[in-house]
């Protein structure tokens, strides 16, 4: 036990935690005493310095309003310290949901924080190296989004962020760094608008129910489907605009291969025109299937299939 207590204040004394932190953690975090320091800011560092000069004027002229006075000023900077300590903690961080993003933009990570409390806490400011500071007043449950640039595809972490208080004379700051292992999936930067690749013949098995010989239903329009397909009783009838299905036949599909593309492009220019390929055929409302190197997403339609072609994409590593 005796062994335990000297390592344990080790740990807590180490100056890369004091600057960083802990490593990232999963699931919520609440700031308790192990993880809140707290220090003078400037204005605490001028304040104590006033404080000083006072006294020693004080002594000087043998003052004992200057005294009182002193040492009631002195007795809120120490009051301060506890209601700053107190402004922070307590406080719960959890991580919240991220949406995707491309390889450019402002990546948006959502942060929650709950105060157990019933009081406000005033003025919380959390921060993300290299960034403006965001200043919020938690209510019971505050959630936060921290934004910074998405530099390069891939699954990319929002590392360590700080959470600070000066409340509530800003004469000391209370703070803690936190790092909830949030991570933002990052598209590749698509390029710029292209000619999609040509279709090619289906096989036997994707095409059954997409051909023209025996009727087998309607299904929603798509763009790029034969006009003499179109359901116009539907149209009349419903206001929706369908096509027919037929059974048979052979139909074309439209595949984004990795190796149709010229072969002058590196990696990164591929994935940047497979990534504007996914994002035209599916706003044409095409079915498409994509063809990586070890990787093949069978032709299909809709959000999810989109989804999923694009975080193929973004975490593609080729090996060669």
């Amino acid at each position: 036990m005796s062994a335990i207590a000297p390592l344990a204040l080790r740990d807590r004394l180490r100056l890369s935690r004091f600057l960083r932190g802990e490593g990232p953690q999963t699931g919520p975090v609440t700031l308790t005493r192990r993880r809140v320091f707290i220090l003078p800011t400037r204005y605490g560092w001028l304040f104590g310095l006033m404080l000083l000069v006072m006294w020693l004027g004080s002594v000087n002229y043998n003052n004992g309003l200057g005294f009182a006075l002193t040492f009631l000023l002195g007795g809120l900077a120490m009051v301060s310290i506890l209601h700053t300590y107190r402004n922070l903690s307590g406080l719960t961080f959890s991580a919240g949901r991220v949406a995707p993003v491309f390889a450019g933009e402002q990546a948006r990570f959502a942060v929650n924080v709950d105060n157990p409390g019933a009081a406000a806490r005033a003025s919380i400011a959390l921060q993300l190296p290299g960034e403006a500071p965001l200043v919020y007043d938690v209510e019971r449950q505050t959630n936060v989004t921290l934004t910074r640039l998405a530099p390069r595809r891939g699954r990319w972490p929002m590392g360590r962020f700080t959470v600070s208080t000066v409340f509530p004379l800003g004469l000391f700051r209370a703070w803690a760094h936190l790092d909830l292992d949030i991570h933002c999936l990052i598209y590749p930067r698509p390029a710029a608008p292209q000619p999609l690749p040509e279709a090619q013949p289906a096989s036997s098995e994707s095409s059954r129910g997409r051909g023209t010989e025996d009727f087998a239903g309607v299904r929603d329009y798509q763009s790029g489907d034969s006009l003499r397909h179109v359901h116009w009783k539907a149209l009349a009838r419903q206001d929706a605009l369908l096509t027919k299905q037929f059974s048979g036949g052979e139909v074309n599909e439209l595949w984004l291969d990795w190796h149709r593309l010229p072969p002058a492009l590196d990696t990164e220019s591929r994935l940047s025109l497979l990534c504007r390929f996914v994002l035209d055929a599916h706003g044409a409302r095409l079915r498409y299937g994509l063809r990586l190197p070890g990787k093949e997403i069978s032709p299909n339609d809709g959000e999810a299939h989109q989804r999923a072609c694009l975080e193929a994409l973004a975490l593609f590593e080729w090996r060669a």
